[in-house]
């Protein structure tokens, strides 16, 4: 099957081409696509003639986006309503990736895909505005909420932390914010699956169990066997201009036999894999 991947420069994106090996797939970065210029989606498919398009662009500033809501709506919900048009128009399904952040944060268990969205930041309310404007525009679609992403390659929590380990004797992490940590390729595999159950509609797909920053930071140091002493903290104790969801763990109900290894066994691998990138 021949598949189109916008934002194939960011994390995600990266991570497609292998899990999706055994087709032909023709991936473009932001620099080689802009799916907020309806023009240029519309001469790229109409051009490549894919059978699926996956969309893994995305305006990622949580913070910046409070301060610039204009280019936050642009990436998150323009874009996805570019290549919804554009798909629909050809008949083509679609499979859009969204967040946890489209909801409230104050639930007491995990977020299934038929709860209510509420989302309390502008990045959470454009992404939501995205997902309206997909399933508005073309009835082929999968759209896909994930959460507290990460891979060897690009900026995440864990990359950072590990650097932190590497400065410093003592680093202070939030312990009062819990969500799924979602090892990129486990979240890769799943959307491979999917798409060949041709089951149009909304899922959750994140690392199963839920945790904190501090906890996936101990975890994380003790497969480092870093000394670096881990510090709980409070949300209040590191202000940011963006409301953080305090609990956003994510489950479903629309698949159950699509799910993704326990979060512990992606924070695992991930240690393994860039262990083994950086001796190589």
């Amino acid at each position: 099957m021949k598949i189109l991947i916008t934002g194939a420069g960011g994390q995600l994106g990266q991570a497609l081409p292998q899990a999706l090996k055994t087709h032909e797939v023709h991936a473009f970065t932001r620099a080689q696509l802009d799916i907020t210029q309806l023009a240029p989606v519309r001469a790229v498919i109409e051009r490549t003639e894919p059978a699926l398009v996956i969309n893994a662009a995305a305006y990622n500033n949580v913070d910046e986006a409070e301060n610039d809501s204009e280019a936050a709506y642009r990436g998150n919900a323009l874009g996805p309503r570019n290549l919804a048009l554009v798909t629909a128009a050809h008949r083509v399904p679609l499979l859009h990736v969204s967040t946890d952040y489209v909801f409230s944060g104050t639930g007491k268990r995990p977020y299934h895909e038929f709860d209510r969205t509420e989302p309390q930041s502008v990045y959470g309310q454009s992404k939501l505005a995205g997902e309206e404007a997909v399933k508005s525009l073309n009835p082929r679609y999968y759209i896909v909420r994930t959460a507290w992403l990460y891979h060897v390659s690009g900026k995440n929590f864990p990359t950072t932390m590990m650097t932190l380990a590497r400065r410093q004797t003592e680093v202070r992490v939030v312990n009062d914010q819990r969500g799924s940590p979602t090892y990129i390729p486990h979240l890769a595999d799943a959307l491979v699956v999917l798409l060949q159950t041709n089951a149009y509609g909304t899922y959750h797909f994140a690392g199963q169990g839920e945790t904190t920053w501090y906890e996936l930071t101990r975890l994380l140091y003790r497969h480092l066997n870093t000394d670096t002493i881990v510090h709980p903290v409070t949300t209040a104790e590191f202000p940011r201009p963006a409301k953080r969801p305090a609990y956003s763990a994510l489950t479903t109900l629309q698949d159950p036999r699509i799910v993704l290894p326990p979060w512990e066994e992606g924070l695992s691998q991930f240690t393994a894999a860039i262990q083994e990138f950086h001796r190589s």
